[in-house]
């Protein structure tokens, strides 16, 4: 019998024993864990949506990322408008706050609590564009810094402040580079990098009194010499940004574009040509950039 009670008690004292082990100090859970810090969370908008009506937000970029927190609303690109979001309720009167985030392609990240409302009091938002890094409100307004496939590992922040700093300094870096024709001009004013990419600074003059109503920018990369009865070879270099692209030159006036582009040079025996084409129209424009002028590429760091 003593044997029994020994055994027992043995038993007993083994599984509290294990039991006290098993459970995870509170210091050893801080260990595992970190509390996020005020200053790092981005606060939400709050939002209202009815079913009757649809609400629209207007962000200062194209918007590439929409993600809804539950089937209660609804929200897309208006058609024909790449920063204009449609949201509306899909049932009357639901009664838990749920949410969406947008990404926009500058690297912005906004969110949203939305609630139902009978009669929202804002159906037509334009949300600011946040450059700074939240230092006034001691809280970022929405992130800048989400990298997006396109442009590998640079920030979209970045890109977006050196294609400003560019378009604002308008300085002409190259000569000669140029095509004139039917009162139209196209030049190249400068080539520039920063890490793996390249800024194209161009410029369009209409010296005429038409509107020049622009089609399409096409770059390519062609064999300098071409021999008869041989097939041309061609290389297409697609632009990831394009700062102030105006689709149409009013008379007697010129604009500028920013292009950027991912790094890349050209053979020896290539040229990369840089064609303008007018819609329904026939004054298109061309020009020749070689691996020389890449190469000699000027650096953003003087820019403010």
């Amino acid at each position: 019998m003593k044997q029994l009670l020994l055994i027992a008690a043995f038993a007993a004292a083994s599984i509290s024993i294990n039991a006290q082990n098993s459970v995870p100090s509170e210091n050893q859970n801080k260990g595992i864990t970190k509390e996020i810090s005020s200053d790092r969370i981005i606060p939400p908008y709050n939002l209202e949506v009815t079913f009757d009506k649809t609400v629209h937000v207007i962000f200062p970029s194209a918007v590439k990322y929409i993600d809804l927190g539950s089937p209660n609303i609804i929200a897309g690109k208006a058609e024909a408008a790449e920063n204009v979001v449609r949201v509306k309720s899909t049932i009357k009167g639901f009664e838990n706050e749920t949410n969406f985030s947008v990404i926009t392609d500058e690297g912005s990240f906004y969110s949203f609590n939305v609630k139902y409302a009978d009669e929202p009091q804002k159906l037509n938002i334009e949300m600011q564009d946040f450059i700074h890094d939240g230092a006034t409100v001691n809280r970022p307004n929405n992130s800048m810094d989400i990298y997006l496939s396109q442009l590998g590992n640079e920030s979209p922040k970045e890109v977006n402040m050196a294609m400003k700093s560019i378009y604002k300094n308008n300085k002409k870096e190259i000569k000669n580079i140029e095509s004139k024709r039917f009162g139209i001009q196209f030049l190249l004013k400068g080539i520039y990098i920063q890490n793996d990419l390249l800024y194209f600074h161009t410029e369009v003059k209409n010296s005429s009194n038409v509107p020049f109503d622009l089609d399409f920018v096409r770059w390519k990369i062609v064999d300098k010499k071409v021999a008869k009865r041989t097939a041309i070879q061609e290389t297409a270099i697609e632009p990831v940004r394009a700062f102030h692209f105006v689709t149409k030159i009013q008379g007697r006036s010129l604009e500028r574009t920013v292009f950027a582009m991912n790094k890349f040079t050209i053979p020896d025996d290539k040229k990369l040509v840089v064609e303008l084409f007018e819609k329904n129209g026939g004054r298109h424009q061309s020009f020749d950039i070689g691996n020389d002028d890449i190469v000699h590429a000027e650096t953003t760091s003087n820019f403010k």
